[in-house]
């Protein structure tokens, strides 16, 4: 809505797909962020300035959070929250652990490593016959399904979440986590290098879109954590899996509870699946909103 208030000459026409890039890092994680940027071909500047905007309100939240975590105590009161399922699933949480963990063999890192190349290589193969399916069509190519890296993107989430229903999710007691949370800094990182802070002060209006949708998160949460009566915990790490994914995650839920950080990296893993669907959405619907400004 404020979007379309402004005069066409105001908002740049391709804006929508920078703002891909936070909506996939806010729904899932940086993995997500990065897909984007491919998705949608965000060009390099306009991707630096998400990643600043992206890295200074989610972890300006997730100070907050912290925070919270300090005074659960008080705000599980005054939300009227019942408490009783966390006593409950940090018994569960610990039990699971004891009865699964175990020290990773040889044959466990080869059985990781296979899935993950075997997917993604399965997923190249399949992009490029999948993209010259679509291409031509207009409407798909609008909805990026003529793009093989979209495909690269959604069949990998698509293959871990079907193995998930497998015995592959026993790896998990092996570290299968860990491993992947060793990548995931690689991309972390590489996604960092292309930040700039620089451009984002010639650009101050998107502090405000940055500001404005945090302050709608944070709205909602709250205001469904009091009718709902949820916990605290709950509230802060169901958030900081959406804004700061795996990386983060974990440190929130255990600053409740050491035992509880597995369930931040399960909810952050399940925000990795669902940014991929969710920021390309969000995308599709951005770059409606954009079109109906400039028209």
């Amino acid at each position: 809505l404020m979007w379309k208030g402004l005069a066409p000459d105001a908002v740049d026409p391709e804006l929508w797909r920078g703002l891909t890039a936070i909506a996939g890092s806010w729904i899932g994680g940086a993995a997500n962020q990065a897909d984007m940027k491919e998705v949608f071909e965000i060009e390099p500047n306009v991707f630096g300035m998400m990643v600043a905007i992206d890295v200074l309100f989610a972890y300006i939240w997730m100070a907050v959070l912290l925070w919270m975590a300090a005074k659960h105590e008080r705000l599980d009161r005054g939300l009227n929250a019942d408490t009783t399922a966390i006593a409950a699933l940090s018994e569960k949480m610990e039990r699971l652990r004891l009865e699964n963990e175990r020290i990773p063999e040889l044959p466990d890192l080869m059985i990781m490593l296979g899935l993950a190349f075997g997917a993604t290589g399965l997923s190249h193969a399949l992009a490029t016959p999948l993209a010259a399916a679509f291409a031509g069509m207009e409407w798909a190519e609008r909805l990026s399904l003529a793009s093989e890296f979209f495909w690269i993107v959604v069949l990998p989430t698509t293959f871990g979440l079907l193995l998930s229903f497998t015995r592959a999710r026993k790896l998990e007691g092996a570290g299968a986590s860990r491993v992947g949370s060793a990548f995931l800094y690689v991309l972390i990182a590489t996604v960092g290098m292309q930040m700039n802070i620089g451009a984002v002060f010639t650009n101050p209006a998107l502090f405000g879109i940055g500001f404005t949708w945090m302050a709608f998160h944070a709205v909602v949460m709250l205001v469904v954590a009091r009718l709902i009566r949820a916990p605290t915990f709950f509230l802060a790490v169901a958030s900081q899996a959406n804004m700061g994914g795996a990386a983060s995650a974990p440190v929130v839920a255990a600053a409740f509870h050491p035992s509880l950080a597995p369930v931040g990296v399960l909810l952050a893993v399940l925000g990795y699946a669902l940014g991929t669907y969710g920021g390309w959405l969000s995308g599709q619907l951005m770059r409606l909103v954009s079109l109906d400004a400039g028209s």
